[in-house]
């Protein structure tokens, strides 16, 4: 392959992109502007131009699914697979450095990766040994508190204690959590990076040794990367004069949107600062939207402060004008929805090319609701995966525990999965005695059954599990991966049990559990002379851990605006675009969330490919109460050249009301002559103080629509009202 080869089909920017030769490049790649397939060229530009080994190269994404993505890509561009390559996310390519050197990592050589699930069960279980009330100290908040101090790169003994008792007792689990794991060989998904970093700090040798081997280094959506993420990357590539690798970071700060999960914008702003000679290359060339959509989600971003700057642009066609509608309320804007949405399919649009996009999950109730009622299917993107579900989780506790009898989360999981008389109290008193002696539940198990610490009922029923799992690993010994589950989930009765449950629900379960013996015979483990079993189970656990649904059958996606990150469809709705709800409340008060928001919204918009509609309620009830609130500033930053406003009646027009010199807006930004402007605070003589909501009119005759704190939303005369702003 040529240089002329790689560089076919690229535009200017791209090009710049793949053939850069300075050793540090930030690619700020906006939406749709074909970030991973400069990736990809760039990767096959170095091997093939510059003739490095692939050997030397190592790239990082955030998804499984990405990584699958960017190796296929890669084989079929060049003439042959690169061999010896490490490409993978941060989580999977951490596990395989902890899994090379695990006696390095202090870890036992089978070590398990915990799930989330599996992982609150062990904090539930320090918590409790720990006397905390479960009510009081909630397992899935110290969770939360743990996986944050690791994604901050924080052990227990580096938190700072101020005398906070909550902060105090949250330490107290942390620590005691960690022990547990330690003892039990298990590592959560928080710990596989943490310990990955502390591998090469505590051990220069090996640091260097990567450092030899990996001289550039590519990273995908770097405006995800969190705290440990970063330090794990600079720490590799070696920081200021002893940098040794040639760092490539991908990545657009205007879709940051995971700051709640520890996403640190920051990093991609400073990676000029951070790395020496930094060079950016700007990919604006969209290929996805409509040069009216594009120019609405300029218009949206361009309010944000601090950003890198880019401006997004098509030389494709205009395209259709955004729609907006205000429906009366939330079921009005659903059933407006609803309608669109068959109009569409009946111009022979499939469904699954049509999306629903809200701010929050509380949303999706009246949405489902008028897409039941008009026979439209949906589904809920980002339900349940595959190795997520119940069924799934029991099958793959006691496949672990073949693989590792000390597997503490997988034991007290099917101990008495299915039910056999093996109660609360007997794991509880085997727990207390694990916790006393030091030694997992399994071989604490073995010594109450052998010394007769249990009942006689209780001690039989224990003793039938050790048996049992005994007996399916001597005869899985020799077994296929697909037979060794076909026979643990025939024998340890999974399937008759999940069986039983009644309706449709429990054989959808069956099929589950006969799906998972096609994943294991279809698996191909990477390592010939390595576990099977092993392999598939790491696979398995660090599939779940993306918490990404697959894609199902043609339906109507429906989905968080957090949740629609990387998709796009070529219609796409916007429900909910009112101040409070979208941008949040909370991210009102708090310095950096609306900046966050406004990124939301702009990934929003940049999801739609042809047509897009944002829809509003003027009243709606959510979280149990009736709220009045105005349109969305995201709506109103948009100009009104792109807009057409929906009436009721399905006529159509312009919105002239969004034009400053019209002064006849139901949605003004400045209330025209009043000197008012919407969500401004306002004081009534009679009925006190108020929020501006919407205008109408203009001059003598303009209308205020103010919702006043004790006494509700009112309409009133501007000439007349005589609102006094507070």
């Amino acid at each position: 392959m040529d240089v002329t080869s790689i560089l076919d089909d690229l535009n200017t920017a791209q090009r710049d992109a793949v053939s850069s030769s300075d050793k540090n490049l930030l690619v700020l790649a906006g939406a749709g502007s074909g970030k991973t397939r400069v990736l990809v060229h760039r990767i096959a530009w170095l091997i093939q131009v510059e003739h490095v080994s692939p050997y030397e190269i190592l790239a990082v994404t955030f998804t499984n699914k990405a990584a699958r993505e960017m190796r296929e890509r890669i084989d079929a561009l060049l003439p042959m697979p690169p061999s010896g390559m490490w490409v993978g996310t941060f989580h999977g390519l951490a596990h395989r450095l902890l899994k090379t050197h695990w006696r390095e990592a202090n870890l036992p050589e089978n070590f398990q990766i915990l799930d989330s699930d599996d992982q609150q069960r062990v904090v539930k279980r320090v918590s409790a040994a720990l006397g905390l009330d479960d009510s009081r100290w909630p397992a899935r908040q110290s969770q939360w508190f743990i996986n944050s101090q690791k994604d901050e790169g924080l052990r227990p003994h580096h938190i700072q204690q101020t005398g906070d008792p909550h902060t105090t007792t949250l330490v107290k689990i942390y620590t005691a959590y960690e022990e547990a794991c330690q003892r039990g060989g298990m590592v959560d998904f928080g710990e596989l990076l943490l310990r990955a970093h502390e591998l090469w700090l505590n051990h220069p040798e090996l640091l260097q040794h990567y450092q030899n081997r990996f001289r550039h280094i590519l990273v995908d959506e770097f405006q995800d990367t969190n705290a440990i993420q970063y330090a794990w990357l600079r720490l590799l590539a070696g920081a200021g004069k002893d940098q040794c690798a040639s760092v490539t970071a991908v990545g657009d700060d205007d879709q940051s949107i995971y700051g709640w999960r520890g996403a640190r914008v920051e990093n991609i702003r400073n990676f000029n600062r951070d790395f020496d000679g930094a060079v950016t290359v700007k990919l604006e060339q969209n290929y996805r939207s409509t040069g009216n959509i594009l120019n609405a989600a300029n218009a949206v971003i361009a309010r944000n402060s601090e950003r890198l700057g880019k401006n997004l642009w098509t030389d494709g066609a205009d395209g259709e004008l955004i729609s907006l509608y205000a429906g009366f309320n939330e079921h009005d804007e659903a059933r407006f929805i609803g309608d669109r949405i068959q109009g569409w399919i009946k111009d022979g649009n499939s469904h699954s090319d049509a999306a629903i996009l809200y701010r929050s999950n509380a949303q999706s109730r009246v949405l489902e609701e008028a897409l039941l009622r008009a026979s439209i299917p949906y589904r809920i993107y980002g339900g349940q995966k595959f190795y997520e579900r119940l069924e799934i989780r029991n099958a793959l506790a006691y496949l672990r525990l073949l693989l590792n009898r000390h597997d503490d989360a997988a034991f007290e999981r099917v101990v008495n999965v299915p039910p056999r008389a093996i109660g609360d109290k007997t794991v509880q008193a085997l727990r207390d005695a694990a916790r006393a002696s030091g030694q997992s539940l399994w071989r604490t198990a073995q010594k109450a059954v052998a010394e007769r610490q249990l009942t006689a009922r209780a001690g039989n029923a224990v003793a039938g599990f050790l048996t049992l799992i005994d007996q399916l690993d001597g005869d899985s010994e020799e077994l296929p991966l697909h037979e060794v589950a076909d026979h643990i989930l025939a024998q340890s009765g999974l399937v008759e049990y999940h069986g039983k449950e009644k309706g449709e629900r429990g054989q959808a379960r069956v099929d589950n559990l006969k799906e998972l013996i096609s994943a294991c015979k279809g698996f191909r483990p990477q390592d010939p002379e390595g576990s099977a079993l092993g392999q598939f189970l790491d696979e398995a656990a660090l599939d779940a851990g993306e918490r990404q649904a697959d894609d199902g059958q043609s339906a109507v996606q429906m989905m968080t605006l957090h949740s629609a990150k990387g998709l796009e469809f070529p219609l796409v709705f916007l429900a909910g675009m009112e101040e409070n709800l979208f941008p949040h409340r909370m991210s009102i008060e708090e310095p950096g969330r609306l900046d966050e928001e406004r990124r939301l919204a702009y990934v929003g918009i940049t999801r739609a490919m042809e047509k897009l509609y944002l829809t509003f309620a003027e009243s709606r009830q959510l979280y149990g109460s009736e709220s009045f609130n105005s349109v969305s500033r995201f709506v109103r930053d948009i100009p009104s050249e792109y807009l057409e406003e929906v009436r009721l009646s399905s006529q159509v027009r312009r919105p002239t009301s969004y034009a400053k010199s019209a002064g006849t807006s139901r949605f003004s930004d400045s209330g025209a002559d009043t000197g008012l402007s919407l969500g401004q605070r306002v004081q009534h003589k009679i009925f006190g103080e108020g929020t501006v909501l919407n205008f109408e009119g203009s001059g003598a005759r303009a209308r205020v629509h103010v919702n006043f704190d004790s006494e509700g939303p009112k309409i009133l005369m501007y000439e007349s009202a005589n609102l006094q702003a507070v």
